[in-house]
């Protein structure tokens, strides 16, 4: 196993980065405790800060080991198109017409739920907004299904101080299936997209060999964590429904949506309607809610960060990929995915030559089923943990938790992927 000294200074950083996302907790009480630095601790508590810090200390690392010009030229090498877009469809699918069109659909179909099987309104938009909501992001992307479902499960759920295993239970459930609900199509998934042109994937063949059992899934998870909460959900108040918008300001809205999508691989492109979208709400503000920028930007920055750390992870990760065997991929990925990009993982399984096509579905499959195991597992993770951070005990979504959360939704992918 060869490497240079930067690329093992570079998994030492990456390594304390994942640790760090464990301990973000310890350093929100730390802010509490330490009122001269608390600024510094609370910064350190953010989840979405983690890997942008960790970044930065790589990059002055390179600086200091080889040369300032070195680091500029290691910085220059890597594609951003990824946060990029992240941030874009974030701030484009959580504004307010989109978010309004989406809660029309679904509470039509939960009336539809409602009449059929004679349940309560809430159960029946909770089920829909974690089945539905994530095979839409097949359509719209991945990041674009997490804003919509986190903002969705943001009123229904998390702004009505439910108790902890709830808000574990259900964002488990949400970062599991918003992971294994885009692969319905070539484009959607991190992963999928990273691996589709170089193995000849279309949409057609991601169906084929992903649709039937993704959708098995997600419908079970979603099934059964209705079936165990369905109690404690609060029925929406009538005055809570949102005031009547305009068709022609929601038209708008998704065709700005669908234009981000579109041009999902280009970021001039995408940027350049990004901001045309922010000059449009500015100039008809009626219809129009704060813009999450913040959010948005931190879950970019993390991103970011991640694919500065992680580019430097193929050392090691490629030759424990090319010594596996089908099944060990499958379950080496889905562990490996949990400390690191799913995106990245498929990636370098790409550059592995040889591979059969059972290496190559065992590689998807099981970065795709491990996707929602921590926040950095998968790209839209940290988008929906940056919306529903704020309901959580201490602002703080704590990693352990949330791995033991999203263990049974993981397993129902498992045994979906492996057995159907």
């Amino acid at each position: 196993m060869n490497f240079t000294p930067t690329e093992l200074g570079a998994s030492i950083i990456f390594a304390i980065a994942v640790l760090h996302t464990f301990c973000t907790s310890y350093f929100e009480k730390l802010a509490g405790k330490s009122l001269r630095h608390s600024g510094l601790w609370h910064l350190l508590g953010e989840v979405e800060i983690v890997f942008g810090f960790w970044a930065a200390i790589l990059v002055i690392f390179i600086s200091l080991s080889d040369s300032l010009k070195a680091a500029q030229s290691f910085l220059d090498q890597r594609n951003f198109t990824e946060p990029l877009f992240v941030f874009a469809i974030m701030i484009v699918a959580a504004s307010k017409p989109i978010l309004y069109f989406a809660t029309q659909i679904l509470h039509h179909l939960g009336k539809v739920l409602q009449t059929v099987l004679g349940i309560r309104s809430a159960p029946a938009l909770y089920f829909l907004t974690l089945a539905v909501t994530p095979l839409l992001g097949s359509l719209i992307t991945e990041p674009a299904a997490m804003t919509l479902a986190a903002f969705l499960l943001r009123d229904l759920v998390y702004k009505n101080k439910p108790s902890a295993i709830l808000m574990f239970g259900t964002i488990g459930v949400l970062f599991v299936n918003i992971s294994i609900g885009g692969t319905l199509t070539n484009f959607a998934a991190p992963p999928v997209l990273m691996v589709a042109a170089t193995w000849n994937w279309s949409s057609a063949f991601m169906f084929a060999n992903f649709g039937i059992e993704s959708c098995v899934a997600i419908l079970i998870n979603s099934l059964v964590v209705t079936l165990l909460f369905h109690r404690q959900l609060i029925e929406p108040q009538a005055s809570s429904k949102p005031a009547k918008i305009p068709f022609a300001v929601v038209l708008v809205h998704l065709l700005f949506l669908l234009g981000v999508v579109v041009f999902a691989h280009d970021p001039i492109m995408f940027m350049w309607l990004l901001l045309f979208f922010i000059g449009y709400t500015t100039a008809y503000p009626k219809h129009q809610s704060p813009l999450i920028l913040k959010e948005a930007l931190l879950v970019g920055f993390f991103l970011g960060g991640l694919v500065v750390l992680g580019s430097l992870q193929g050392w090691w990760l490629q030759p424990l990929l090319e010594m596996m065997s089908p099944t060990a991929v499958f379950y080496g990925s889905l562990a490996l995915t949990a400390i690191t990009d799913n995106a990245a993982l498929t990636y370098l399984g790409s550059l592995v030559t040889g591979t059969t096509p059972e290496f190559k579905l065992a590689l998807v499959g099981g970065a795709v089923a491990g996707g929602g195991l921590t926040v950095i597992a998968n790209a839209p993770n940290p988008a929906g943990v940056a919306i529903l951070r704020p309901y959580f005990p201490n602002a703080t979504v704590s990693a352990l938790y949330l791995l033991i959360a999203a263990i049974p939704p993981t397993l129902v992918a498992i045994l979906a992927y492996r057995l159907l």
